[in-house]
Parts: C-alpha cells; structure tokens; sequence
C-alpha cells in the first residue's frame, strides 16, 4: 500500500489525518506509534529515521517517495493531490485564508497546550497531578473555544464555513473529543457542538474515532 499513516489512537493530530483520509476515500496503512510504552515508541531509532521531531503523524506518499509531519500540512497535500469527493479548502483566497484561519486556532493555538508532551512535562517538571493536568488543559480549551464560537455566530451554517466540510471541521472535531475528555462543559459552546454532532454523521468522522483505531486499547 502506498499511503501510511504512523499514528496514535489519542492524538488529536493524528486524529485530523484519519478524517481527511477517509472523506477522500484513500486506503491507507496505519502504523501505530505507541506514545506512553516504555520511554515512548516515537522515541525510537526506527521512528527517528522517518519523523526527528518524535512527533505523530508522519505520512508517507510512496508513489511520490514523500514523507511528511505536521498534520495541516499532510491535509493540504491530501486536498491538493486528490480533491474530489470531499475539497477541504476553499477555491476563493478570502474564503480560503478564512478556513485555514480557523483551522489554526486549533492547531497552532489549543491543541499544543494539553498535547502529551506538555502535560508529562508539567506533572514531572512541576510536579502536577493528573487532575491538576487536565485542569490546565481544559483551562485553555475553554478560552479558545470562547473565541472560536464568537467566530462562528457569522460564518457557521451546517458546519463551520457553511454547508461543506471543510479544513476546520477536520480540527475542530478532535478538538471537542479533547474536549470532552478533558471535562470542559460543552454547555457553553452551542455552535461548537451543534457542529460537532454534525460531522460525526458522517461516515468519515465515525471510522476515525480513537475508539476505532487498531491500537485502541482494550476494556
């Protein structure tokens, strides 16, 4: 198979990937990244080889002998290289930056804050416990999510840009499953949810779950 995707069942990034993939209808290989066994299997030599950041996900395009991090990135590629059934980015540049806008508030702006490597970092540097943890993480959810439902009070229809799935959707979806995870009151962010519940009648949206990846742990 020519598209692989390392990936870990939780993370947020890897989760947009999967999304994109399957509103394309690529097959792909996931390659599961194991982030908590041991020292942590994107630690390891093999993985070093492919993503020296220690980061998921790395994309692989073999056909075009293309490796590639960054999640945004790897689904602007996807959006490029094979645009129907489902163009996740505007043909209009106003339209176009508008989405790409949203889509980084998420993930350059939210997701960073409560990823692991932050989390573990503060519960071994400062000595936080696991609910001191997801305080903070829920803490700075919370206030991007303030800004991004003010965001879509003008701009949002079915979804957030109207009636078509787009980039931010892509991130927004993993996002509130953080969210929810993380025990933010939803409650607060109508829009967010309506638009959430949306997506995840979708087909796509559904096989990406975290609960439906092979390396989802058991019970």
């Amino acid at each position: 198979m020519s598209l692989k995707l390392y990936s870990y069942w939780r993370s947020s990034a890897s989760y947009r990937v999967r999304i994109a993939l399957n509103l394309k209808g690529l097959d792909y290989e996931c390659i599961p990244i194991n982030l908590k066994q041991g020292d942590g299997q994107q630690h390891s030599a093999q993985y070093d080889a492919i993503n020296p950041a220690h980061l998921v996900p790395t994309f692989v395009d073999d056909d075009e002998d293309i490796i590639l991090n960054q999640s945004v990135s790897i689904i602007e590629y996807l959006d490029e290289r094979y645009r129907e059934p489902f163009p996740l980015l505007p043909a209009h540049s106003v339209e176009k930056a508008r989405v790409r806008a949203l889509a980084h508030d998420i993930a350059c702006d939210i997701q960073p804050l409560a990823n692991l490597r932050v989390l573990t970092a503060l519960q071994q540097r400062y000595d936080l416990s696991a609910e001191q943890g997801a305080d903070w993480a829920a803490n700075w959810i919370s206030k991007g999510f303030t800004g991004i439902e003010r965001r879509l009070q003008t701009q949002a229809g079915r979804y957030c840009f109207g009636f078509d799935v787009t980039l931010a959707d892509v991130c927004l979806v993993p996002q509130v499953y953080a969210a929810n995870r993380f025990g933010v009151d939803m409650a607060q962010f109508p829009l967010i949810s309506r638009i959430y519940e949306q997506c995840q009648t979708l087909t796509a949206f559904q096989h990406a779950q975290p609960e439906k990846q092979v390396d989802c742990p058991s019970g």
